[in-house]
């Protein structure tokens, strides 16, 4: 299977909301807001196909090697970052 990470032109910060699905019952509905559409146009695409990978780590020193290894192996690509807050 070949994947091909989707890189933005510019840096892009937003916030959204994670939203229940009723129809599924469960947390599980990630909604991206125009900003973030707009720098992945790719994404609004309805006949591909898109995968993720979410990495999570305890710490920022855990963190820091990954950014690290990025930089040792020359990797081009940057992480999403994403944090979660709970709301109320």
């Amino acid at each position: 299977m070949d994947k091909r990470t989707l890189i933005p032109r510019k840096a892009v910060e937003i916030q959204g909301n994670v939203v229940y699905s009723e129809s599924k019952q469960a947390w599980n509905t990630l909604i991206f807001r125009r900003e973030f559409l707009n720098e992945f146009p790719q994404l609004k695409e309805k006949r591909s196909k898109f995968s993720y990978q979410l990495l999570f780590y305890r710490s920022a020193e855990d963190f820091e090697k990954l950014i690290k290894e990025f930089k040792k192996n020359k990797v081009d690509i940057m992480p999403v970052l994403m944090w979660i807050y709970k709301e109320g």
